[in-house]
């Protein structure tokens, strides 16, 4: 049985599209000049590789409503490969993040480039001017995707409400996150602390990354209202289950897998769904390490790893893979209640709940 990943051959398919996509692009920007080439490469390098769960998702979504496969959906799938590449950039130039997939992330590559040049003025904050400016392009070429994919026009339309829905959630979301990074948890109880990282995992994360791209495609496809909502419950605790995953393996991950340092997050000062269950679970002492080390952008492996010990002795690793498990379940009976969908594609879809749960990367 092939990867879900690899069903239909869509991974190899989604980058032939993404390349062409680049090709093309590349000879509009090479009217600007050679310079804004520095661009293209830093979207380039980012979307050389990836899981391609996004693009999955919409695929399968369209698919399982009984819609043939095209090359025009597989431009509509490779859309969300771009507006996940404009939130990662953008994300990296946030987060202050040195790598991505185990390179520079797009701002650091730039700054680089201004250092070997020998340019004048700040290295860093042009690699943040040029890293704003790619993830821009990649929301642009995004829409640019979705409106010239080849489907026919009322099967978009279906689905556009969706599209404009994520793109503007996704933003919201992001900027919950820099309000929560920056909010106090002080005087919080465990349950308030829990639900604002599950806010924060809801429109940061669950919704862009599964239930949105999932929703597209199957509206695209004509599903019945009551299918739909029995994927937008599969999605959301879908997704919900993809972050705290993605939560502990920022801070557990190896990063010859994750493609990011250890502990990351740690160092970010993240306030996780697995942060709050370790507050809670620690003592004093545990909760004063926490306290004074998350969030410390110079926190070394030493540090990283006195945090994690206190992390996983508070019980919070059990608590989040407990979760984790409890959302697969529920997303696999919601996806089980559907009742129009094709059979073939609900079962990858059914597949993709073990790919995104039990991940290394």
């Amino acid at each position: 049985m092939p990867h879900p990943l690899d069903a239909a051959h869509l991974r190899a398919r989604v980058q032939e599209c993404v390349d062409a996509e680049l090709a093309a692009q590349s000879e509009v920007l090479a009217e600007v000049g050679p310079d804004a080439q520095d661009l293209l490469a830093a979207v380039r390098s980012l979307l050389s590789g990836g899981k391609r769960l996004r693009a999955a998702f919409l695929y399968w979504g369209y698919r399982a409503t009984g819609q043939p496969d095209s090359p025009g959906l597989v431009r509509l799938a490779t859309a969300m490969e771009f507006f996940q590449a404009a939130a990662l950039i953008h994300d990296d130039v946030m987060d202050d993040s040195d790598t991505r997939r185990g390179l520079p992330a797009a701002h650091r590559a730039l700054a680089a480039r201004h250092s070997a040049e020998a340019w004048a003025g700040d290295a860093d904050r042009f690699g943040l001017a040029g890293a704003i400016l790619a993830g821009n392009l990649c929301l642009n070429w995004t829409e640019e995707l979705y409106s010239t994919s080849g489907l026919p026009p009322e099967h978009l339309q279906r689905a556009r409400p969706v599209f404009d829905r994520m793109r503007t959630q996704l933003m919201g979301g992001q900027f919950l996150d820099v309000v929560e990074s920056a909010r106090s948890w002080e005087g919080l109880g465990t349950a308030e602390r829990i639900e604002r990282a599950r806010r924060v995992i809801r429109f940061k994360s669950a919704k862009y990354t599964i239930e949105h791209p999932l929703l597209i495609g199957a509206s695209a496809g004509g599903a019945s209202e009551e299918d739909l909502a029995s994927l937008s419950r599969y999605g959301l605790d879908l997704g919900h289950a993809f972050q705290l995953r993605d939560d502990l393996l920022g801070v557990f991950g190896d990063p010859a897998s994750t493609g990011k340092p250890a502990g990351d997050d740690l160092r970010e000062g993240k306030r996780t769904v697995l942060i709050a269950h370790t507050l809670e679970g620690t003592d004093d002492a545990g909760r004063r390490l926490v306290g004074a080390d998350l969030g410390r952008p110079d926190l070394d492996e030493l540090g990283v790893e006195r945090l994690r010990e206190v992390i996983t002795a508070s019980g919070a690793v059990d608590a989040v893979e407990a979760e984790i498990g409890a959302l697969a379940d529920s997303a696999r009976l919601a996806l089980k209640s559907t009742t129009g969908l094709a059979t073939e594609p609900t079962s990858v879809l059914d597949q993709l709940i073990d790919f995104s749960t039990a991940r290394s990367s």
